[in-house]
């Protein structure tokens, strides 16, 4: 079985086909087991230096975000969308939805590129899976979408820096964030703020106050 197809065939047969809690209009293949799948994969994919299936769960970064974008569709209605750090596409998967001309996901992992490609068709929205770690590139996106991406040190200061970039250039940028440990709240302003339901066995919480934030 070819690489693509047996990603295809383990996400299918790991997770359920359910909406999303916090925006009901989009399902995705999420898993139901958090913790067993957590394991599981692991289990087979760490020898080989794939990342956990951060793909598998709506985190609250991007529940808000996705709510954010299909309440306020002007943000994106007709634009070039980059979903970055997109994980199971949900993001993506609200600008299509909303309006955008053209929307691009971008994950490092290849797992997390087949949930996009597979939630993104079972939705009925086109969205362009890209593999790898474009910060610092500038395709000439209008607007970035990037939802939890502050919760390691060392990631978050990379995106940050990255984000503002583009913002200054033009871009309009809205991050989506709980409020993790690396969240740069002296740089940002808060457009919106949900309450938005996660998975307790991964969080700290069953619900999670979340806001989709603006760098000023």
């Amino acid at each position: 079985m070819m690489e693509k197809e047996r990603r295809r065939a383990f996400l299918i047969a790991q997770t359920e086909w359910l909406p999303v809690p916090h925006v009901p209009e989009i399902s995705l293949h999420v898993a139901t087991e958090a913790i067993d799948l957590w394991q599981k994969t692991e289990d087979e994919l760490q020898a080989i230096g794939l990342p956990p299936p951060f793909w598998a769960f709506a985190w609250a970064g991007g529940q808000a975000l996705a709510r954010y974008v299909l309440d306020h569709p002007e943000a994106v209605v007709g634009k070039r969308v980059l979903d970055f750090a997109s994980g199971s596409g949900l993001v993506a998967i609200a600008a299509a939805k909303a309006g955008a001309a053209r929307v691009e996901a971008a994950e490092i992992d290849a797992f997390a590129i087949t949930a996009i490609d597979v939630n993104a068709r079972s939705n009925d929205v086109l969205v362009e899976a890209l593999l790898g770690d474009i910060i610092g590139r500038d395709e000439g996106w209008d607007v970035i979408l990037a939802g939890d991406v502050c919760y390691e040190q060392g990631m978050a200061g990379r995106v940050i820096e990255w984000l503002g970039a583009l913002q200054a250039r033009g871009a309009q940028v809205l991050i989506g964030d709980p409020g993790r440990s690396y969240l740069p709240k002296a740089r940002l302003e808060a457009l919106a703020t949900y309450m938005v339901p996660v998975v307790g066995a991964l969080e700290d919480n069953e619900i999670k106050k979340t806001s989709v934030w603006r760098i000023t």
